[in-house]
């Protein structure tokens, strides 16, 4: 696991590549460049017959670079770091704080795997894999990335219940002036809450507690932690939401029956 930090305090867990999905997904790309070439070297020595040896030499070049060196790094940029033997391997190619590639990352990737796969036919790449953390290539050092994992198993859905010593004071509380980012913040806090070091928890916990009991009364119970307190109100706001939601669509099902039973004139 490659474990991130980010500026909440929130541990992102990459799983970079391995060597061997990193090399299988390598060779895919490479067989779609050559066969992508081989059929531009067919469609020119089709069209280009009248042509002196020097415009020949030109066009092959030009195709070779457009192959080998702009369809990779078109496709990584497009993408985001993806290729066709990325997808089929489910990985993906990230920058080494996390976030998606950019053009000059793809550039650099690009240019440098010319030289490290096609010109020393791989051996250079293979090398400096094998021997480098996350299995990065000489691209990745130059570019600053490296390859994930993007097909990892989606986590467990956190479910949120009011706590029972609050059950009673939830049931009772007044808390339908909560503004909609305040209780998105408390959600996402949840979610993440097992993912963040204690004390940045702690201190997160607190502040976002304090921001909504401006907004909810009466007060909790005294001796209510913050944790308790937000998975309360978190969870009784969802609950009277959805107990609202279902009551509206009884009603709007009632009210199409009605119609439905109303003679109509033709």
């Amino acid at each position: 696991m490659s474990p991130i930090i980010t500026g909440e305090a929130v541990v992102l867990e990459l799983r970079p590549a391995t060597f061997a999905a990193r090399a299988l997904g390598l060779v895919i790309d490479v067989v779609f460049h050559v066969v992508l070439l081989v059929g531009f070297m067919f469609g020119l020595a089709a069209a280009g017959k009248g042509l002196d040896e020097a415009a020949a030499r030109a066009l092959t070049l030009a195709a070779a670079v457009f192959c080998l060196v702009v369809v990779p790094v078109g496709v990584e940029a497009l993408s985001r770091g993806r290729s066709l033997g990325k997808l089929a391997t489910g990985l993906r190619v990230v920058r080494e704080d996390g976030g998606s590639i950019r053009f000059r990352h793809a550039l650099i990737r690009g240019l440098t795997g010319f030289l490290e796969i096609y010109l020393t036919f791989g051996g250079l790449a293979c090398a400096v894999a094998l021997f480098s953390d996350k299995s990065r290539r000489l691209g990745d050092m130059l570019a600053g990335t490296y390859a994930i994992r993007s097909r990892v198993p989606a986590d467990e859905a956190i479910r949120v219940f009011v706590p029972p010593h609050l059950q009673p004071w939830a049931g009772a509380a007044d808390i339908g002036r909560i503004p909609d980012a305040t209780a998105r913040r408390a959600a996402q806090f949840i979610r993440q809450a097992g993912r963040m070091a204690p004390q940045s928890r702690a201190g997160m916990a607190a502040a976002i507690a304090a921001e909504l009991s401006a907004h909810v009364s009466p007060a909790p119970p005294p001796g209510t932690g913050p944790d308790d307190f937000l998975a309360a109100v978190v969870a009784e706001r969802r609950n009277r939401e959805f107990t609202r939601l279902s009551e509206s669509r009884h009603r709007n099902t009632e009210v199409g029956q009605r119609l439905q039973r109303l003679p109509f004139s033709k």
